[in-house]
């Protein structure tokens, strides 16, 4: 699929999933979700062709410019909309399934590091979660650890702080702070 038709196909998304959205042309130029989006799109290509520093460099840029943080080795679905955007972040090993949204002030991140003999980080470990199709995870929302499955259409709300797998279908609000530990 061309880069053209991943646009017009990301516009059309943003006018189903957000009923403030108005012509594309405002899409195109105002949402910093899509700019993230596409972004990432070259930036994981450097990645996977072995040119990680230029792909970090440009997705701080791109962090700097749309308040979203995207690792350029994190895998990420068709029809991906990021709303409102600012302070995304999405881990290295991430992979997120097609058709979800984020909501703003979402974090897909590692929950611990495995260290080695000099207690450095091991590289090359799964440490972010895994995010199946058609998922919805609204603001503040928190999501880590590699060994974190989101099944698909699951809904996750607000500030929820998750570090353990859901089925498939399920739904999730926030919980008293005395069980988020």
């Amino acid at each position: 699929m061309s880069f053209i038709n991943t646009i017009r196909e990301d516009i059309k998304t943003v006018q189903a999933q957000d009923p403030a959205a108005q012509n594309g042309l405002v899409i195109f130029l105002s949402y910093p979700g899509l700019h993230a989006k596409w972004n990432h799109v070259p930036e994981h290509w450097l990645w996977e062709h072995g040119h990680h520093s230029l792909a970090r460099v440009l997705s701080q840029i791109t962090r700097h410019i749309t308040g979203v943080e995207i690792h350029p080795a994190a895998q990420i679905g068709k029809h991906f909309f990021i709303d409102h955007a600012m302070g995304v972040v999405i881990g290295e090993t991430t992979i997120v399934g097609d058709n979800c949204v984020l909501y703003q002030g979402v974090t897909l991140g590692a929950k611990s590091f495995e260290l080695d003999e000099h207690g450095n980080p091991v590289k090359g470990i799964k440490r972010h979660p895994d995010i199946g199709n058609h998922v919805v995870v609204y603001a503040g929302a928190t999501i880590l650890g590699g060994m974190t499955h989101i099944g698909d259409n699951c809904v996750i709300g607000g500030n929820v702080w998750l570090t353990e797998s859901l089925p498939a279908g399920t739904k999730i609000t926030a919980r008293p702070p005395e069980h988020n530990m």
